[in-house]
């Protein structure tokens, strides 16, 4: 045998043992598996005690198959309106489909509903209805809310009076995730309970507005004014401005990013969700100055004197 015809056998030999072999044909796409849903979970529950622990053993118990994933779990306690916005600010980076288990309820055990909602963008929400969900349906609208009463969607009775997380909420949220219709979780609901959220104002010669939060753990300010209002009196990338911080006056650069000023030094900027906010470069601004939310923030028209609280 020649040397070119006991290499060829070989490389046939080493081919069929699998060495060489040829990667698989592509799979179709109507043999591609439906990705499992995202499941979505935020509490103001914290991480400091095992309620959080316990709902996600409920979810995998009963939707396997999820991915669950966190929002947080660090919503200040109590507050619907805090949760509301992370909600809302979270919500489009995520596919049609996906289910959000929301648990910031301070109506626990009152004649609160506990519900499931279906916006138009096909996003599936498990909470209470006090709110929360307010934001989301305003800008997506509602397709379809429902009451909570299915028992066989909850855990067996006897049911706490306060841990409906437990009870309610994260066995009804499992459920849609596992793919069970959305009609079985109870009747309809006609109308949700509304959130009405402090809003800004911005006129010719002023802006006015709240300091709703704090991006921690950095301790920047934000506010709920929007971030073209400096636009609309007169400023511009680089202007000093003075403005009314709980009625003390406060006078920063208007830069692009935090690198723009020195480092501890503070500056007024347009935040990746498109409002005002105020922040030391490599610093923290709450602890630094003292300022904790809620506050006001007013912002006159360039060239205009601020007016200081009394």
């Amino acid at each position: 045998m020649t040397a070119p015809i006991r290499f060829g056998v070989i490389a046939l030999a080493f081919s069929l043992a699998g060495g060489c072999a040829a990667a698989p044909p592509a799979r179709a796409p109507a043999e591609a598996t439906k990705p499992p849903t995202a499941l979505v979970f935020m509490t103001d529950y914290g991480t400091a005690n095992d309620a959080v622990a316990i709902c996600k053993a409920i979810l995998v118990r009963i939707a396997p198959e999820a991915r669950i994933m966190d929002i947080t779990h660090q919503v200040t306690p109590f507050s619907i309106e805090e949760g509301a916005r992370f909600l809302a600010a979270v919500t489009p980076y995520y596919p049609s489909g996906t289910v959000f288990l929301v648990v910031v309820d301070p109506g626990v055990g009152t004649p609160r509903k506990s519900v499931a909602v279906r916006t138009k963008k096909g996003q599936l929400f498990v909470l209470p209805d006090n709110g929360l969900v307010t934001p989301v349906v305003d800008r997506d609208g509602l397709d379809a809310a429902r009451e909570i009463t299915n028992p066989a969607w909850m855990l067996a009775t006897p049911r706490s009076s306060t841990f409906h997380g437990r009870d309610l909420f994260s066995p009804a949220a499992a459920h849609l995730a596992a793919g069970w219709p959305f009609e079985q979780i109870g009747p309809p609901v006609t109308e949700l309970v509304r959130l009405v959220p402090k809003t800004a104002t911005v006129t010719a010669d002023e802006a006015r507005g709240d300091v709703i939060a704090l991006d921690d753990p950095y301790g920047s300010l934000i506010t709920n004014v929007p971030g073209d209002a400096l636009e609309k009196l007169g400023y511009k990338i680089g202007d000093k401005v003075t403005l009314v911080l709980n009625g003390e006056l406060v006078t920063v650069p208007f830069v692009k990013t935090f690198g723009d000023v020195p480092v501890g030094e503070s500056l007024l900027y347009v935040d990746s969700r498109g409002r005002l906010g105020v922040a030391v470069n490599e610093g923290n601004y709450s602890r630094k100055f003292h300022v904790e939310p809620p506050g006001t923030i007013a912002i006159p028209k360039k060239g205009t004197p601020p007016r200081k609280s009394k």
